[in-house]
Formats: structure tokens, C-alpha cells, sequence
């Protein structure tokens, strides 16, 4: 019952992301790549008082990373940076098999990508976003 409620999650993502579109009034854009199977996305955030306001992304990519992308923005917008900033790290702990249970609701539907740490071809995949995000917040932070 579990598999197939995540499976629903990603499909559903994958086929009707909400986030996969330009951003007007974006403050900042990264872009990122996974070499291995050719994904390429631009995250771009409307980031103000340190809360970012709205996002997307836009790109190609497979199931997995399109799936990901979309998921993630949900989960961040409306939340300040730092908090972005833990959530990525949230993520890549349960991509890592390292999180607890308690971490992993923190994750809401991105927990939908648990299983990914078992399929090691498809973990860049879904890490793409998320590290790209994290190299943006990291870039914002320097500036500051």
C-alpha cells in the first residue's frame, strides 16, 4: 500500500507539476546538470526578507528529477532559507539511508523518494534540485 501511494506521488508530480515554469519576478536562478543522463534544470526564487516567496524550475529531465524538482518547491516555498537550507540536508540523509523517522515526516511528500537510495543510478536524479538549491543558498549566503 505504501509503494504504490509513493508511486502515485511521483507519477502525479511528474505529470502535472505545478512548478514547471519561468518565474518573473525571480530574485535568483541556478541552473544545474547531472552529466551521467543528460537532466538539466534552472531552479529560479522569489526570495524576500529571507522567506522565499515563490519558485520554479525549468528544464528536462526524466520522471525522477522532474518529479523531485516539482516536489521540493512545494515543500520550500513559504519557508525561510535556513529552513530550506535543513530540508536539503534532510533529503540528502534519507537519499543516504541515514534519517530517522522523525526527519523523514519533516520530509513530507519528498519521502516519496526514500527508495531511490536503493536504485544508485537514480539518486542523482532526484538529488539534482536539491543540490542545486543548496549551491544557490550557499551562493546567497556569501553574498550576505
Amino acid at each position: 500500500m505504501a509503494d504504490n501511494f509513493y508511486n502515485e506521488v511521483l507519477l502525479d508530480h511528474n505529470l502535472h507539476p505545478q512548478h514547471l515554469h519561468e518565474l518573473s519576478c525571480a530574485t535568483c536562478s541556478n541552473a544545474g546538470l547531472n552529466p551521467t543522463c543528460g537532466d538539466s534544470l534552472t531552479l529560479h526564487l522569489n526570495i524576500e526578507d529571507g522567506v522565499i516567496k515563490d519558485g520554479s524550475f525549468t528544464g528536462v529531465g526524466c520522471a525522477v528529477s522532474q518529479a523531485s524538482a516539482d516536489i521540493m518547491l512545494d515543500l520550500i516555498i513559504g519557508r525561510s532559507v535556513e529552513e530550506a537550507k535543513h530540508l536539503c540536508r534532510l533529503f540528502g540523509k534519507m537519499i543516504s539511508g541515514e534519517i530517522t523517522d522523525d526527519e523523514l515526516e519533516e520530509l513530507e511528500e519528498a519521502s516519496a523518494l526514500a527508495n531511490i537510495s536503493k536504485m544508485p543510478a537514480r539518486v542523482k536524479c532526484a538529488t539534482l534540485s536539491w543540490k542545486t538549491l543548496e549551491q544557490m543558498i550557499s551562493e546567497i549566503q556569501a553574498a550576505e
